[in-house]
């Protein structure tokens, strides 16, 4: 049990919503479902209704579960060359965010006495989307960074550039469209977005685009409840999201980093870095392995075994970077959190995959749909490669932790490839180094590989590291690339820590989101 609730989220709409639910003594999950209805609204640019979702969800007593709300590929798709990464062409799998709504909710009524229904949850984004809210520096910015692209999506100049200049930080906007669907779902529940009316219109919309999406397929999907994978780190264990996502990527790197003394590093100094930098190396080179268990099976056991991590942690050479080219996957995600009063946990990622999707708005509707699909190989051969009603790889990585069977930590990043890595430096500065939430956000970070904006293989760094770590990590073979303190490569990750009776949290201070302690305190 915990004095209060928190939650934790990129928007301060948002965050205020899933306060409010809690306020009215609703439970983690039914905040978070208020919190992931108006990030669909107030945060297009990553996340949507025609997105997915991955819920990691615990009780009070640390009985963890996982919930992949994840769309399949549609039964018609084919492979006949590269899979464009906009457009009709990306638009080939289903989305599953509203089901993982619908499948939480589900956990909620049945495990842990949830009353509120999806209509009320989902009232705030509704509202929201009719009356208008200011635009964020954030959705400005990638609306200035596709300029030359948006003009070709599909409905979506209508929307974001209604004038002869996109959007403006601040700038009110509405989108009566999206209310219009929210409020259908609000009226005949989740399945209305695949089974009712308005999935018989964008079923209808998308196919007239081009894509090979139907109503059929959005019928059979469905969200699945799993058991997370697992692995200890300094008597903590750490719970992750299992196959088709990169789930096991994070517990791989930290279970290797466990097979070290994190007190002979020092907190924040080049050996730090390196070795969490290297660890991450290990982990991805597996990564690859991972596709939809339905279709690959992968034995993850193996992946966790003490045997397999000391292995791993054995070829790191403490005075020499491994050289670094590697396959780059890119996407963006909205991470949001939730703690109740009785001690049950929300940890949450929801994505349209690209920064936009497809950028296909689907007809009328306001519904911008995902590119998640652009995630498939199209090497028959490959794990991840594109099949009929397959599931593609995920970014998608929301944490949770327990200690002494009780959950001690809640976090999750933006990033795409870059989530693992944002993971692992934040929780060993919350675990080895005790820093609190707040701080250890704020400090550097690091992304390995290319990026959207940059193709070099570099370890891009945020400079506030100190010249000094920047100077060890290049005499090490680290290929370095500077970004500015606080960049918005860095992504935006959010934390709530529990720690016996007290919780406190807080958003990425690279973006505009915040915490909110239940009952009004708000953290940055």
């Amino acid at each position: 049990m915990t004095k209060t609730g928190m939650v934790t989220s990129p928007h301060p709409l948002a965050s205020a919503a899933g306060a409010k639910a809690l306020e009215r003594g609703g439970n983690a999950i039914e905040a978070a479902v208020a919190m992931g209805g108006v990030l669909a609204v107030v945060c297009p640019h990553f996340c949507g209704l025609g997105g997915d979702a991955v819920w990691m969800i615990a009780d009070g007593a640390g009985n963890a579960d996982c919930i992949l709300g994840l769309g399949q590929a549609a039964a018609a798709v084919k492979a006949s060359g590269p899979i464009p990464l906009r457009g009709p062409g990306s638009a080939i799998t289903t989305a599953g965010a509203v089901a993982a709504w619908e499948k939480a909710l589900d956990h909620s009524a049945r495990n842990w006495a949830g009353e509120i229904s999806l209509g009320d949850l989902l009232a705030p984004a509704a509202e929201i989307a009719a009356a208008g809210f200011p635009v964020t520096k954030a959705q400005a910015f990638w609306l200035d960074f596709r300029a030359d692209e948006i003009g070709k999506w599909p409905g979506f100049a209508d929307l974001f550039k209604p004038g002869p200049a996109a959007l403006a930080p601040g700038e009110i906007f509405h989108q009566p469209h999206l209310a219009a669907s929210l409020e259908a779902i609000m009226r005949g529940g989740a399945r209305e977005f695949y089974e009712g009316d308005l999935a018989h219109r964008m079923a209808k919309e998308l196919g007239a685009l081009g894509s090979p999406v139907t109503h059929d397929d959005m019928a059979a999907t469905q969200a699945q409840k799993v058991k997370p994978l697992t692995v200890d780190y300094r008597g903590v264990t750490l719970h992750g999201p299992p196959p088709p996502t990169q789930g096991l990527a994070t517990l791989m790197t930290m279970g290797i980093l466990d097979q070290f003394d994190a007190g002979k590093w020092g907190e924040e100094t080049p050996a730090h870095f390196h070795h969490v930098i290297e660890a991450i190396k290990r982990a991805f080179l597996e990564r690859d392995a991972i596709a939809d268990p339905d279709f690959v099976p992968l034995d993850t056991e193996r992946f966790l075994s003490p045997e397999w991590l000391a292995e791993k942690a054995g070829t790191i050479d403490p005075d020499r970077a491994m050289p670094w080219p590697h396959d780059y996957r890119t996407g963006d995600t909205v991470y949001f959190g939730a703690v109740d009063k009785a001690g049950n946990c929300a940890s949450v990622l929801q994505s349209t995959y690209f920064d936009w999707g497809s950028g296909i708005v689907v007809g009328d509707t306001g519904v911008i749909w995902n590119n998640r699909g652009a995630a498939f190989s199209v090497d028959g051969s490959h794990p991840n490669c594109l099949a009929p009603g397959k599931r593609p790889f995920h970014t998608l990585n929301p944490g949770l932790a327990t200690r002494g069977g009780r959950p001690c930590l809640l976090y999750g990043t933006q990033g795409a490839d870059g989530q693992p890595q944002t993971l692992a430096l934040l929780l060993t500065r919350l675990i080895d180094f005790g820093l609190d939430p707040s701080e250890a956000l704020k400090r550097s970070r690091f992304l390995l590989g290319k990026t959207f904006s940059d193709t070099r293989d570099s370890l891009k760094i945020e400079v506030d590291a100190g010249e000094q770590t920047l100077k060890k990590l290049a005499t090490l073979g680290h290929d370095l690339s500077r970004l500015p303190p606080q960049s918005p490569l860095a992504g935006q990750a959010g934390i709530i820590q529990i720690d016996e009776k007290t919780v406190s949290g807080a958003h990425d201070p690279r973006g505009e989101g915040c915490a909110i302690i239940s009952g009004g305190e708000i953290g940055n």
